[in-house]
């Protein structure tokens, strides 16, 4: 899970490296940022999921 999500991350932050640095390939920038974004809902919903399952004490 771990690992998937920093290869995301990984993946969003150079799209949009090579997004800003190269003139006319702005949508790259809105590919690494959609990225992002679906990135983190994925962990919240993983991490809220878990977070239901353990038992009270």
């Amino acid at each position: 899970m771990m690992v998937l999500f920093l290869l995301l991350v990984l993946v969003a932050v150079i799209l949009g490296i090579i997004g800003v640095a190269a003139s006319g390939l702005g949508y790259l920038l809105a590919i690494g940022i959609a990225v992002l974004v679906l990135d983190v809902v994925i962990a919240g919903v993983r991490l809220s999921r878990r977070a239901k399952r353990r038992p009270l004490r």
